[in-house]
């Protein structure tokens, strides 16, 4: 027998929303171990004690918008949409099933004036670090960093072509005194100091009409357009994000890396032992850093450009005691000279490359003799070279894909962050910073959230015993 609905929904109930909201739902866990009212303190200063309108609690403002982020709704009008029909998102809010909520200008005119200019998205991604912290989530001794690009809220059709300054690296001047102290080491003379210094060098970049501050990225197996990076860190304990550092897309990521290294060194107190990173971050300058914090760094290897079919550097071996390369075919590459970029250039004599059986393998028809650079900073890349080579580094290096690599993907795929939903690079920093902060909450919430007695969850605990002793 077919029975019909015939209930209009128009009758009156009693209902308790702390009984419609099932018990393993991520809100509970979140509202259980996650506490949320330092929000109120970190915004007290930016609202007046005893005049004007009362305004929506700060700490019930980015609690809606963690739910936007922790849920992937990129639309604020869709948010209060959402809010409004699901009564979770009202438990966790603490808003009743007939409670008015704020309008969407309420959200929009607090983000865009009220913080603007402000470090609250930065304070409140730090303070969810430290109760991970508490919480034993955080070990803080080997660390991952990589960047990824996220596409600017800009067309890369429409742009204008600017000459701007390019800045001198920070490090130039040390590098210029490892130069003179090299060239004397090898009995050169040192170099002419120039008569006038020179200009700043420019060059030539496309800079968006609807987004200035991003930056136009051109990179092989990269897509061509405006975009951000986002220079993220994770902890290897629990996967835990312990910084985010946006910059325009046609910045080069080992630019940032040690400053922000050494700032999540003296802001949270890390005892770091070692470093997992890409072969980008792989160059002289980070390299010697790393072993000047004593600091291990397990990272991939760049063997460099080579024309097509010939021998590369690789192939080559470096002998320190005597300061040559040696060929394949057993014959020396000398010193010859150091230059102002930190290169010493290595020869071969003529005659043993014109009469070598393999120089076609080697050289071009054009070159004489064999010619090798290497950096005067480079002994640096041989020591992260053998330490990633060792039982150690290579376990540290196979788990970029299930730290670094995962936290990307799971911000892009469940989280939203894959397009940029504002423009400047101050509110993309927002949203990467709550983006982040989001997915701490969410993995601070499940991994307290899991019983003692599962079996994940006691070797999860066994483990963080062994990583804290």
């Amino acid at each position: 027998m077919l029975l019909e609905n015939t209930n209009s929904q128009q009758k009156m109930e009693t209902v308790i929303i702390e009984k419609l909201v099932p018990k393993d739902h991520l809100l509970r866990k979140i509202d259980k171990y996650i506490d949320f009212s330092f929000i109120n303190e970190i915004c007290r200063p930016y609202y007046c004690a005893d005049n004007g309108r009362p305004a929506i609690e700060p700490e019930i403002l980015f609690k809606m918008l963690f739910i936007g982020y922790l849920y992937g709704i990129r639309s604020e009008i869709r948010l209060l949409q959402e809010v409004q029909v699901n009564i979770a998102y009202r438990w966790f809010l603490g808003y009743g099933i007939e409670d008015r909520l704020p309008d969407v200008s309420v959200i929009w005119q607090n983000r865009t004036r009220r913080y603007k200019g402000t470090d609250v998205p930065q304070q409140i991604f730090d303070n969810i670090v430290r109760q991970a912290m508490k919480h034993g989530l955080v070990g803080g001794k080997v660390l991952y960093s990589d960047s990824t690009h996220l596409k600017a809220n800009a067309n890369k059709n429409k742009f204008e072509d600017i000459e701007v300054t390019q800045t001198p690296k920070a490090y130039l001047k040390e590098l210029d005194e490892a130069v003179a102290a090299d060239r004397a080491a090898h009995g050169k003379k040192p170099l002419k100091d120039k008569d006038e210094p020179p200009a700043p060098p420019t060059k030539n970049i496309k800079s968006s009409t609807t987004d200035p501050e991003s930056g136009f990225m051109h990179r092989d197996g990269k897509p061509k357009g405006f975009f951000y990076l986002d220079h993220r860190t994770v902890d290897s304990k629990a996967n835990i994000i312990t910084d985010v550092y946006v910059t325009p897309g046609n910045v080069n990521d080992v630019e940032p890396y040690i400053d922000r290294l050494k700032t999540q060194i003296d802001k949270f107190g890390f005892k770091v032992e070692a470093v997992g990173l890409d072969a980008g971050y792989n160059v002289a300058n980070i390299c010697k850093n790393l072993y000047e914090m004593e600091i291990n760094g397990a990272m991939g290897y760049r063997r460099g450009c080579q024309q097509k079919g010939k021998y590369g550097k690789w192939k080559f071996t470096y002998l320190k005691e005597w300061d040559v390369y040696i060929c394949p075919e057993r014959n020396y590459l000398e010193y010859v000279t150091t230059d102002r970029e930190g290169y010493r250039e290595y020869k071969a004599k003529n005659e043993r490359c014109k009469n070598c059986q393999r120089r076609e393998e080697c050289i071009s028809a054009k070159q004489t003799r064999k010619s090798i650079r290497r950096h005067v900073w480079e002994d640096y890349k041989d020591i992260c070279y053998t330490f990633t080579k060792t039982d150690v580094g290579k376990e540290i290096y196979s788990r970029r894909k299930e730290t670094i690599e995962r936290s990307f993907a799971d911000s892009k795929e469940l989280h939203g962050l894959r397009y940029c939903r504002m423009r400047g690079r101050e509110k993309v920093s927002e949203q990467c910073l709550l983006t982040a902060a989001a997915q701490n909450i969410k993995k601070i919430a499940t991994l307290l959230g899991r019983e003692y007695s599962s079996v994940f969850y006691r070797f999860w605990y066994a483990f963080k015993k062994v990583q804290t002793a």
